[in-house]
């Protein structure tokens, strides 16, 4: 093979291919399930011909011999569909417990590095009808690149076939988070054009609060994140923080109807979002509690992802997010004094140019060695709990292969070796709650998500006897 055959890899893909770690692997998982049996033959011809389009679900990673030179996409000479669509049948009784189990073997499974990085394992004896379980890594694409993706797959009718799906008219974009325009060309000027001694410098930065103040004076929004950052203190340990073990464990909670969570944070002067980030919070508050932990006064952080791609790109592969470090209020007892603190954190975070400015900094770190990686790996990982993603799907109901779609769910990794991962996804009206922990930190994810619901459940029955 040629040594410069493909194409380089982004920096910010390569930033997270090199994440990887067998403790914590940068997989991205996404479960569809459905209310009848898939034809298998019609799901293979659907990959094929909306997936396979993607050269990157033909190429594979190729790391460079040649120091300072980063990984290159390369197609694969020997790519073979089989090794990439497979399938499997639940044990009996089919329900959701084993379907959980069969998730959390799947996200604590590496994919082959010498085939492309993604896997769809098409489940049968799933409640009567099957399910799909995606995989894909995180080099390849960001979580909400991957919801997208395998929504360009859907059909708004069961009647559509593979002629008419290419031409099918275009659902509504997706959200997913909010564009920061205005930030972005200050924050790229400022951290993206670092080189590899300057990313040392800024890492050092992150390390030393004492040089963080000094760059507070230079000026400009990069700097000023950056010293931000620096200044920040470590989270507290708690019973989500500790060593990861190769076991991760998911679950999911029943669905809710958005609706009602619409009409209640109308009536709260809060944003859907605020609202289930509140019952999350909540949650974690409950399981802590639950676990011998004080938490009066206590705060803990969530690592946030922004999304930072135009509209205009609503299916484009790639790492194009930013990231803040949203501060969880567990330590707050009354549900609506939490629920305010917290819309009021939001509200500072929607104007913030953290986002672009972490994108940038992880662009310029994928210039890098392992060892300045590992130590942004190191310096973001002391500041957070969890990694907590929300994304809002489609409202109306979706079909796969001519069969609707029941409900998804998806978990990106929790990067910066995290052991715990928290991610909201609305459908067709409905909106679930998904946990991925570490299964030596958390070994019982379901109390979790036990705990969110009545947490929701509680927070409606507040305002309803007010």
């Amino acid at each position: 093979m040629a040594l410069f055959a493909g194409r380089p890899m982004s920096n910010v893909d390569a930033a997270w291919l090199h994440m990887e770690d067998p403790t914590n692997l940068m997989l991205i998982t996404g479960v569809m399930s459905f209310y009848d049996k898939l034809d298998f033959g019609e799901l293979k011809a659907l990959v094929e011909d909306r997936l396979l389009p993607f050269e990157r679900f033909r190429q594979k990673v190729v790391e460079s011999p040649i120091p300072g030179l980063g990984p290159r996409w390369v197609d694969d000479p020997t790519f073979n569909l089989h090794s990439h669509l497979q399938r499997a049948a639940l044990p009996d009784p089919g329900g959701q417990s084993e379907l959980q189990e069969m998730v959390s073997t799947l996200m604590s499974t590496p994919l082959d590095f010498s085939k492309p990085l993604w896997q769809f394992l098409y489940i049968e004896n799933y409640r009567g009808g099957s399910a799909l379980v995606a995989r894909l890594h995180h080099c390849i694409a960001d979580g909400i690149a991957l919801v997208r993706l395998l929504l360009s797959m859907t059909d708004d009718s069961p009647q559509g076939s593979p002629a008419m799906r290419r031409t099918r008219r275009r659902r509504r974009p997706l959200g997913g988070g909010f564009w920061l325009p205005e930030v972005v060309n200050d924050a790229v000027y400022s951290v993206g054009r670092m080189t590899s001694r300057a990313v040392d410098r800024a890492l050092e930065t992150l390390a030393d609060p004492a040089q963080a103040g000094r760059m507070l004076v230079e000026g400009g929004k990069g700097a000023r994140v950056l010293a931000r950052l620096a200044a920040m203190p470590a989270d507290p340990d708690t019973v989500f923080s500790g060593q990861l073990c190769t076991r991760k464990l998911c679950a999911w909670s029943k669905i809710m109807p958005l609706e009602r969570v619409k009409t209640y944070s109308k009536a709260q002067g809060a944003t859907i979002n605020d609202v289930l980030l509140a019952g999350v919070t909540g949650a974690l508050r409950r399981y802590m509690v639950g676990r011998g932990q004080r938490v009066e006064g206590l705060d803990i952080r969530a690592v946030v992802p922004v999304n930072l791609r135009p509209d205009s790109e609503v299916v484009k592969l790639g790492n194009r997010f930013g990231l803040v470090f949203l501060a969880l209020p567990v330590g707050i007892a009354d549900r609506g004094a939490r629920l305010a603190e917290l819309k009021r954190r939001m509200d500072a975070i929607k104007v913030s140019s953290e986002p672009m400015v972490i994108y940038a900094l992880l662009n310029a770190v994928g210039l890098t060695g392992p060892k300045i990686e590992s130590l942004a790996l190191q310096l973001f990982g002391s500041k957070a709990t969890a990694v907590m993603t929300n994304v809002p799907g489609p409202r109306e109901e979706l079909y796969l292969a001519g069969k609707a779609m029941r409900s998804m769910m998806f978990w990106v990794p929790q990067s910066a070796r995290l052991g715990l991962g928290v991610s909201i996804l609305s459908y067709a009206g409905q909106v679930r709650l998904g946990v991925a922990t570490d299964s030596g930190l958390v070994p019982d994810p379901g109390s979790i998500i036990q705990a969110f619901q009545e947490e929701m459940e509680a927070m409606m029955e507040d305002t309803a006897h007010a």
